[in-house]
């Protein structure tokens, strides 16, 4: 009798042993688990910033609790955007707003991969094939060589009190468009409406030409390309009519592409 309960005691201690291991566990696992965050935590924004491969100029601002628009303006920076890598950006100032849901646009800037800038580099000659601008006249401006990019006729010249900031050219479905000098894409995409199918090219004087309403790309963002290279085919996008619109900007500004880019 004795040595039977012994056994039945015995018995019972492993079961007992593995309903409180089992208990254990269980109150372990809920204590262990997470709590779900409602709110977002925002990094408090330094003075200042350097642009890293893969930044935009969005999630840098999102990052921080910034509006984006807010940090543009502080660094003079225009639409679409564009940074580039080891860029400083000032993320303080009386022009930074936090983000709200209300302050930010419905649509976010466009934003490409960011490339570092060209350095200035000797005049190298216009490639000697059938796209190319060969025949076209150069000037030199800021030790570089620019080309007209269309050999076609202007339908309307720099005004900006008429809205009109470049140089607008006629001309046919498909005709060639040609980088105006050295530099670097840094935009090849259809993401701003009005413009259509733009290009955007850096130079190591710091310019930026823009080739806007393209039917067809030629080129990439990251590409270098050489004056008179053939970058594009002229089309209607963005616009009713099949035309190229040429524009230089200088710190973000637009600029009479007539003073760099003879007309004649």
């Amino acid at each position: 009798m004795m040595l039977s309960k012994h056994i039945q005691q015995g018995a019972m201690k492993p079961i007992f042993l593995s309903v409180f291991a089992i208990a254990t566990l269980a109150f372990t696992g809920c204590a262990s688990k997470p709590q779900v965050q409602t709110t977002r935590n925002v990094i408090a924004a330094p003075d200042t910033y350097t642009v890293r491969a893969g930044d935009t100029l969005g999630n840098i601002a999102s990052r921080y609790g910034l509006d984006y628009i807010a940090v543009a303006q502080m660094n003079n920076i225009p639409a679409p955007y564009i940074i580039h890598v080891n860029q400083p950006l000032r993320l303080k100032g009386s022009a930074a707003v936090p983000v709200t849901s209300t302050a930010r646009p419905s649509t976010p800037p466009i934003q490409r991969q960011s490339i570092p800038l060209p350095t200035p580099q000797q005049t190298q000659a216009p490639a000697t094939t059938t796209t190319t601008a060969s025949a076209v006249p150069a000037t030199p401006a800021n030790n570089l060589r620019w080309v007209k990019p269309t050999q076609n006729p202007v339908i309307a010249n720099f005004n900006l009190a008429s809205g009109i900031k470049g140089t607008r050219y006629s001309g046919q479905m498909g005709d060639p468009v040609y980088a105006a000098a050295d530099g670097q894409v840094v935009y090849a995409d259809s993401g701003l409406k009005e413009f259509g199918n733009l290009i955007l090219i850096k130079h190591s004087n710091g310019y930026i030409s823009a080739y806007a309403h393209n039917n067809t790309l030629l080129v990439k963002s990251g590409a270098r390309v050489t004056a008179g290279q053939q970058i594009a085919q002229m089309g209607s996008t963005g616009t009713n009519r099949v035309m190229l619109e040429f524009q230089i900007r200088a710190s973000g500004k637009a600029i009479d592409p007539a003073q760099i880019v003879p007309n004649s």
